[in-house]
């Protein structure tokens, strides 16, 4: 039975596998399942519930402050049959009641369909149990002698784990070391469920062959959540398990609440029986193993995770796409914007559109892929962003998402470089019977809202402003092979640069001041 309480703001579980339950304080010779201390309105004992033939009862046993379900007080009337989910309350503490069903996040084969336990094994009796739940060793117990080597398993198994590379080795270290130090073990398994399939995987087993394993036991241990020991019953004869196996132990792999798989260990020599002692030993070892498989795989998905989102910041240059995945890896990279000056470059192939009609598909690809990987790397060396590929045209911002005080002058020396870049693509192309364009190429600085929108799930860089329509229009005046800049990046840049004042015609603004850029100032012609 699964039972939640809460007690002002305090919530705690029960789950055991016991068919009833009776809540309430103690006291001298009177025992509770849950102790509502310190709801000190609780009476000792004051309710009782109980499952028959898979219906939930409860019962108000006397209490001076009554029960109540669903705001109904059931103090005086017998036993009250209630649905699990529903709410029950005792004083200032609430009660509810959930419904047995298997973990929710596996679909396991290895589960019996309705969620339930089929009976044992005739020849099985499971002689000691211990739930998951219960601590591993009992404090203040003095250490039996004769366990100090099966003790140090404990603090061996940590140090070996990190020396493995490999989950699967890992877990075989972990059967090897269990079936060597407990004195009744003669064979071990173990067993990883796979969230995709449900199935029950055999990771490990010692010694290596055919592996002694009972489903029937495996599902068991997993779905009550216990670890046991099991004997085979005194007529052998009708024996249903594997190798006539005597004795034997199964415990789950839990963490935090989750199913991971169950490791098993036995003897078929019908000698010496395994012991409580034998039990917690092993649940602690499999309580390492499972925080180790579940570090192997949060660690296998972080570097999926970091694979992916490196693809995924493909339009950010090296030295950005390192600063947000530093971001990323410590939490920072969240959505959220900012007000700030950027410059923004445009860069359109020129009658791109007459250029291609009579082209195949594979070779305007071909055009495009050979001219914009050395534009989008020269973009990228300069620490630019590639903001959007739009078909002919590339949309390029420097000083976003990271601030850059070079940003001008950055921009600027990448607009030439890629005009020149555009000439040893085309003299290439050429030489090789190729089609060949020219670009031309719009720069401006202004103010804009940039920064990432969207969720934790999903991001992308934006940019909100009128500079990237002006943008596009100095991008959309000048000619091939020609980089023309607006007044406002002119007025950062007039020492450094060489350049001439144009007027360009655009269709709404009229005519535009421009500075045609010839060159960096003093450079040789």
């Amino acid at each position: 039975m699964r039972i939640r309480y809460h007690y002002r703001g305090n919530e705690k579980i029960f789950d055991r596998l016991v068919e009833t339950v009776v809540l309430g304080r103690p006291r001298d010779g009177v025992r509770v399942d849950i102790d509502l201390s310190p709801d000190l309105r609780v009476s000792r004992p004051h309710a009782r519930i109980s499952i028959v033939d898979g219906d939930y009862w409860i019962e108000d046993l006397g209490s001076t402050n009554g029960t109540e379900v669903e705001g109904r007080t059931i103090k005086g009337t017998g036993k009250v049959r209630f649905d699990p989910g529903q709410t029950v309350r005792i004083s200032e503490t609430v009660i509810k009641v959930e419904k047995f069903t298997l973990t929710p996040n596996l679909n396991p084969s290895w589960a019996y369909e309705d969620g339930t336990l089929t009976d044992l094994p005739d020849t099985v009796e499971i002689s000691e149990s211990i739930h998951s739940t219960e601590p591993f060793f009992e404090p203040g117990r003095v250490i039996d002698s004769s366990r100090v080597q099966a003790l140090t398993l404990l603090y061996e198994l940590p140090l070996r784990f990190s020396e493995e590379d490999s989950i699967d080795d890992l877990l075989q270290t972990m059967i090897d070391r269990l079936v060597e130090i407990i004195p009744s073990a003669s064979r071990g398994a173990l067993l990883l469920d796979d969230p995709i399939t449900g199935d029950l995987l055999l990771k490990a087993q010692s010694p290596v062959g055919q592996p002694s394993i009972n489903m029937a036991l495996a599902s068991r241990t997993m779905i009550l959540r216990q670890g046991f020991i099991w004997q085979e019953r005194s007529d052998p004869g009708r024996s249903q398990l594997v190798n006539q196996v005597s004795s034997g132990m199964y415990i789950p792999l839990i963490w935090k609440d989750r199913i991971l798989g169950a490791a098993c260990v036995d003897n078929d020599d019908g000698g010496s029986l395994f012991s409580r002692d034998d039990l917690r030993l092993m649940f602690a070892a499999g309580h390492y193993a499972s925080m180790a498989i579940v570090q192997n795989n949060l660690q296998s998905e972080l570097r999926r995770n970091s694979v992916l989102l490196g693809r995924l910041l493909t339009t950010f240059s090296p030295k950005i796409r390192e600063t947000l995945l530093s971001q990323a890896a410590q939490g920072r990279l969240r959505p959220g914007g900012q007000r700030s000056e950027v410059v923004l470059l445009e860069a359109d192939i020129r009658g791109f559109t007459q250029l291609t009609s009579d082209m195949d598909s594979d070779d305007v690809m071909d055009l495009l892929n050979d001219y914009f990987s050395v534009l989008i790397d020269i973009i990228f060396k300069h620490d630019g962003t590639v903001d959007k590929i739009n078909g002919d045209a590339i949309f390029a911002v420097f000083g976003s998402p990271e601030p850059d005080l070079l940003r001008h002058e950055k921009a600027v020396r990448a607009a030439i470089a890629m005009q020149s870049a555009m000439s040893e693509v085309s003299e290439k192309r050429k030489c090789r019977g190729q089609a060949i364009c020219t670009i031309g190429i719009g720069v401006h600085c202004g103010e804009v809202l940039h920064g990432f929108i969207g969720s934790n799930d999903r991001m992308q860089l934006t940019l909100i402003g009128d500079a990237a329509n002006w943008t596009a229009r100095f991008c959309a005046g000048a000619g091939g092979g020609e980089v023309l800049i607006s007044s406002a990046l002119h007025q950062h840049l007039w020492r450094h640069i060489d350049a001439e004042l144009v007027k360009i015609e655009t269709k709404h603004e009229g005519r535009l001041s421009a500075y045609r850029l010839k060159g960096p100032k003093n450079a040789p012609r």
